[in-house]
Formats: structure tokens, sequence, C-alpha cells
């Protein structure tokens, strides 16, 4: 309890609030799941992905052709 209530302090009252209703509503009442759950919901995105310079990109995409690979290694 000690600790849901020091939580409010970093929280704020509305989202402990609202983690102790959903905590409740799936039947649990633990202080660590209870803290966890706001704690989920600040999660920051994943970062953007790297722009790829037009120098690095495949001209031709490579085939699954097994086939073709046997006759290179042959032909080396």
């Amino acid at each position: 309890m000690v600790k849901i209530l020091g939580a409010v302090a970093t929280e704020g009252v509305p989202a402990v609030q609202k983690a102790c209703a959903e905590a409740l509503d799936q039947g649990v009442h633990s202080a660590p799941v209870i803290l966890n759950i706001p704690s989920r919901r600040r999660d920051p995105e994943p970062p953007p992905l790297p722009l790829i310079s037009p120098a690095l990109q495949l001209t031709h995409e490579p085939k699954a052709d097994c086939a073709r690979y046997d006759l290179l290694r042959r032909a080396g």
C-alpha cells in the first residue's frame, strides 16, 4: 500500500487510480503489478529507422535458388 501511495508523487493521482482500477478489474491486488501498469504506459516509442544511402541499396535482389549457388560454386 505504501509503495502505491508513493507512486502518486511520480505518476500522479489519475495514473495511479487508473492502474489500481485496471489491476482490480483483472483480479490482481499486488503492488508490483499495480506499479508496473503506469510503467508500461510510458514506455517510449521505438526509435525511427535510420535513412539508408541510395549507394548502399541493392540493385539486384538476391534470389533464394540453391541450384544457382551450386552452379556458381562449380564454376569457381
